[in-house]
């Protein structure tokens, strides 16, 4: 066997077994949510002796909670809105640090980079009185403005717009009669692609496993996002037991975020990769 083959198979047996412990969890999780009652602590997977015990109890016990597909619907609004609000931002300010001149332009990018050295957590205090000032607590807005802008999708963007956005491209348009958002839509947004579903789906995901700041400021159950609920379901008296339906929850919890990955993960790859090579 020649000695660049016996590498390759070696590296894809090596990956073979990483995604093999990678997926260990997650084939875990399904296993134990078609297992009922002691089958779940006493087989690791599957019950092969007992398949017939096999069933979707646990899915209909979660769905028959009226509260659990209002708490689907509100993360899947609350993903939705803030990843369509912080890409447009992330977008627009990127074309304007990337292409446009101004004063300060050094001074507001340093401002921007040092806000990212602060952990999130040193800001709740101000930020919560600050939503309090405006009377948002609990209410969906104090969830959704704080984290409408995001610093990284903005460098992110202005890096992806200068590697691939030449000015003579925004020249032309000009030329054509386009205006300042119509370059932006019609000739930026298509280059930059892969970075923009590279941002989507991080927002996405980071807005969908969000738990510390909407638990906070969100006081009312029926307005809980997914996170939380399933954080108070093990406290629940009809729950603390029924490990079965929680893994349930937690599945239901995990398949937005796959099947998104699974939709995007060329323009992720291809987006976190676009700075790597200039030119």
């Amino acid at each position: 066997m020649k000695p660049n083959r016996l590498v390759t198979l070696l590296i894809h047996a090596a990956l073979i077994i990483f995604a093999l412990v990678s997926l260990g969890p997650l084939v875990w999780l399904v296993c134990a949510t078609l297992k009922r009652g002691d089958d779940l602590f006493t087989y690791a997977f599957l019950p092969w002796d007992r398949l017939q015990n096999l069933s979707l109890q646990n899915f209909r016990d979660l769905f028959a909670k009226e509260s659990f597909g209002r708490w689907v619907v509100n993360s899947i609004f609350l993903a939705s809105t803030h990843t369509a609000v912080v890409v447009t931002l992330s977008s627009l300010g990127g074309f304007a640090l990337a292409k446009y001149e101004f004063r300060f332009k050094r001074t507001l990018m340093a401002l921007m980079l040092g806000t990212m050295l602060l952990p999130s957590q040193v800001l709740l205090p101000s930020s919560y009185e600050l939503m309090d000032k405006f009377g948002w607590i609990n209410s969906y807005l104090a969830v959704l403005v704080p984290g409408a802008v995001s610093v990284f999708g903005l460098i992110l963007f202005k890096q992806a717009i200068e590697t691939t956005v030449p000015d003579e491209l925004l020249a032309a348009g000009r030329v054509d009669g386009c205006s300042e958002l119509r370059l932006w839509w019609d000739v930026v947004m298509p280059v930059v692609r892969p970075m923009t579903g590279a941002l989507t789906l991080m927002s996405f995901l980071g807005a969908w496993n969000s738990f510390l700041w909407p638990q906070i400021v969100l006081q009312d159950e029926g307005k809980y996002t997914l996170p939380i609920a399933l954080a108070n379901m093990a406290g629940l008296p009809e729950y603390q037991t029924d490990y079965g339906v929680l893994m349930a929850g937690t599945l239901v919890g995990v398949a937005p975020v796959v099947l998104l990955f699974a939709v995007l993960q060329k323009e992720f790859i291809a987006g976190l990769s676009s700075g790597a090579v200039k030119g």
